[in-house]
């Protein structure tokens, strides 16, 4: 199984963190300081990192900015700030996830899951190719995998239609992009929009509600107003 490092000034949290993840066989490393998990870092193989961002010696966004100089180990960082530009920036340093504390320990072990699939280091052997794959998609515990036709929601099967996994997977592959009912129609079903078709709203709708999504506080489709969706 993968070896996890988890580095936390609070000892309780590492040692809550260490306890699920020996529950699910995974193989645990811990430190309280920066400093020594850098250490640890050079002298052992990690697949993962689980990294405060507030710790003394050095905290998590200069011990993440030394670990990318050589490494693009996962990193998951935890952090009591909630605001959305800490977020921002804990990603762009180099994070590759982010949590914010308290957080659910169940929640956390699939996200962890989710980054080790996406990097080859889980459920994969020692020599399988270590780069994501061009046929899947990873973003906030969502995981879709195309060449097996499959989508989970942190772990957990997404039961979809097939239409619906491709509406699915156009937006995921294109994040950020916004289409158009239109586009996605012809896009998906290959035929000829027609105005009055509300075929892509009604999929919208369902794949919102099997993501546990609400229109209006959207985590994963957004509806851009007289435009279209976006993931």
């Amino acid at each position: 199984m993968p070896t996890i490092l988890v580095v936390d000034d609070e000892k309780e949290i590492c040692d809550l963190i260490e306890i699920y993840l020996k529950n699910d066989g995974f193989d645990v490393f811990k430190s309280y300081d920066g400093v020594e998990a850098l250490n640890l870092v050079k002298e052992n193989h990690m697949d993962l990192i689980v990294l405060d961002v507030m710790m003394p010696n050095m905290d998590g966004i200069e011990f993440c900015k030394h670990v990318r100089e050589t490494d693009d180990i996962p990193i998951i960082m935890l952090s009591a700030k909630i605001e959305d530009m800490d977020k921002i920036f804990g990603l762009m340093t180099g994070a590759d996830d982010y949590m914010t504390k308290p957080f659910n320990p169940f929640e956390l072990i699939a996200r962890i899951k989710s980054q080790l699939r996406r990097y080859g280091g889980f459920n994969k052997t020692d020599d399988a190719k270590q780069t994501p794959c061009e046929d899947e998609v990873l973003f906030n515990g969502l995981y879709i995998n195309k060449n097996q036709h499959t989508a989970t929601l942190y772990d957990k099967d997404l039961m979809l239609t097939p239409t619906e996994f491709d509406i699915l997977w156009l937006l995921a592959k294109n994040i950020g992009k916004v289409f158009s009912s239109e586009e996605i129609f012809e896009a998906v079903w290959q035929e000829k929009y027609l105005d009055a078709n509300n075929t892509v709203m009604v999929h919208i709708r369902h794949l919102r509600e099997k993501l546990g999504d609400d229109s209006k506080n959207s985590s994963y489709i957004k509806t851009v107003w007289g435009v279209g969706y976006k993931i």
